[in-house]
């Protein structure tokens, strides 16, 4: 785990204790062992933080431990400038520069959290926002998709990291076997 990510599941951390008390939690969720999994009425109240929905650059790829490398998120194309969403309602619980890149993050209902990063905030912590509100704008930084500009967005349930795609229905389909 690099400085910056280990910074960033800190911050997370922080920002999960702080906005607790902020967003309401909901009960009913499914749950495995991976964390909550959306179910068809959370996929229908989510939306892509960019408009229109982007090409997916870089696929949700979950370590097999947590200290050990994936991706922890999806890379969506995006522009310099383009406006950042809500995918959902909730309220900003954290806005800053973590190892180089503008962070904001958002608390959605059931403890649930978005990250999106290079962004910088278009409104302070503590504001509620509603699905498709501006949360941030994207911004560059050098490397992140070089040489194409991107918005890294990350969805976790406490520690654990979530494919955001799983929430605007466009998962990939795994199968499992029968018990």
């Amino acid at each position: 785990m690099s400085i910056g990510s280990a910074l960033l599941t800190a911050v997370l951390a922080t920002a999960s204790v702080t906005s607790m008390s902020s967003v309401p939690a909901t009960s009913g969720t499914p749950v495995s062992a991976g964390g909550p999994l959306p179910s068809p009425t959370t996929s229908a109240r989510w939306a892509w933080p960019l408009d229109p929905p982007p090409e997916v650059v870089r696929r949700f790829d979950r370590p097999d431990q947590p200290w050990l490398p994936g991706h922890r998120g999806v890379d969506l194309a995006a522009t310099l400038g383009q406006s950042v969403t809500a995918p959902t309602a909730g309220r900003i619980s954290w806005t800053g520069v973590i190892a180089g890149r503008a962070v904001v993050v958002v608390g959605h209902d059931g403890g649930l959290r978005s990250t999106f990063e290079p962004a910088a905030a278009a409104a302070p912590a503590g504001t509620a926002v509603a699905r498709g509100d501006r949360v941030g704008v994207v911004t560059s930084t050098p490397g992140h998709c070089a040489p194409r500009t991107c918005l890294h967005w990350g969805v976790l349930s406490g520690e654990t990291y979530l494919d955001p795609l799983s929430f605007v229905g466009r998962a990939p389909v795994v199968l499992l076997p029968l018990p």
